[in-house]
């Protein structure tokens, strides 16, 4: 066995992946098939930038933020560690200090959330905004949740985001850890590349190391 294969940790993508009420949901279609064109299948899609596996850029939430071309790839790419948080209902500095985080500058967790992509959860984990506080002390520079935002979902603040901006740390939502064992690996989640974007779904994979 390859101990060394990359493991996709990213929601699929269909017409049935669960979206953010209110939002606008993937959908894809074929608009010309062989038969029509005589040599390809030409497809499109329509979607919010928050489906599935994303990444947020500063413009989210901020009206002056960064747009997601702005921002360093190498952020999305490097050494990460996943870690195990499934027994906690609020993830705050005392949870996270239970962890060696030494040298670590993207951090995984894995919460109590299963990973159902056609449904969107009523509840996810709470995290404690302070917690940029702590991770920023770390070095850590992208926090990575298996959950479709770091804010409760009813939160019009944002709080999480706007400390987590605030402390120079980035965004990655909705990775699936139901399978992944805590440890370090590599990850690699690229946005892409969308001028104006507030930010973008990705293709996350991570190799154990």
């Amino acid at each position: 066995m390859n101990t060394n294969k990359w493991i996709d940790i990213s929601q699929p993508l269909t017409n049935q992946v669960a979206h953010w009420p209110e939002d606008t949901p993937f959908t894809y279609q074929l608009t010309a098939s062989m038969a029509e064109t005589g040599s390809v299948n030409i497809g499109q899609m329509t979607t919010s930038l928050h489906i599935g596996t994303h990444v947020d850029a500063p413009f989210h939430f901020l009206d002056n933020g960064k747009k997601i071309v702005d921002i360093d790839v190498n952020y999305y790419v490097g050494r990460a560690k996943v870690i195990d948080v499934s027994d906690k209902d609020v993830i705050d500095r005392s949870v996270l200090s239970e962890f060696s985080l030494v040298g670590v500058e993207r951090l995984l967790l894995k919460t109590s959330l299963p990973s159902n992509p056609e449904q969107f959860p009523n509840e996810i984990t709470k995290l404690d905004s302070e917690i940029a506080v702590y991770l920023a002390e770390n070095g850590i520079k992208l926090l990575g949740v298996n959950m479709p935002s770091v804010d409760p979902l009813d939160s019009k603040k944002l709080l999480t985001h706007h400390s987590l901006h605030q402390h120079g740390i980035h965004i990655l939502e909705n990775v699936v850890l139901d399978e992944i064992a805590e440890g370090d690996y590599n990850l690699i989640a690229l946005p892409l590349k969308i001028v104006e974007g507030d930010g973008s779904p990705v293709r996350a994979v991570i190799q154990p190391l």
